[in-house]
């Protein structure tokens, strides 16, 4: 399940990929345009930052911006850094696998080899989704919502 954590990243990522490359964005404003508590929004951006995925800029002028084009951003990558594995249990995870301890056979475990499915579904879809196209949904919502009306 994608954490609070991870929901408010993705929403702060899409925020920025809406701005014009290089400029520089308040917290304050990703923050209340998103209805993110701005104390918990500093610790996900300084995540972010530290994954290399925004730039930040103190002083006059300063805020955050996207350190690479939203087209090159994978969705997938930036809940990883927010929430750790996509995969629902540690045994069907490729980046923290840990066996369970109550499993006697992994080969055959049923519940392991629907997660290992569904991990890889979660993977495929997050994973050749970029910010880019994130951004492009909500617009094409909100221009359908307008449009009906």
């Amino acid at each position: 399940m994608l954490t609070k954590k991870g929901k408010y990243g993705l929403k702060a990522m899409v925020h920025l990929a809406g701005r014009i490359p290089g400029e520089t964005t308040l917290v304050t404003d990703i923050a209340d345009t998103n209805d993110i508590p701005k104390k918990f929004l500093d610790t996900i951006l300084g995540e972010l930052r530290n994954a290399g995925f925004v730039n930040s800029k103190k002083g006059k002028g300063g805020g955050y911006t996207l350190a690479k084009p939203a087209h090159e951003i994978r969705v997938g990558h930036i809940i990883r850094v927010l929430d750790g594995p996509l995969a629902p249990i540690q045994c069907a995870s490729k980046s923290s696998y840990r066996r369970c301890d109550d499993c006697a056979d992994e080969k055959t475990c049923s519940v392991r080899l629907i997660m290992l499915e569904t991990r890889e579904a979660i993977a495929t879809i997050l994973d050749n989704r970029t910010l880019a196209e994130m951004r492009a949904l909500a617009k094409t919502e909100e221009a359908e919502f307008m449009y009906n009306i």
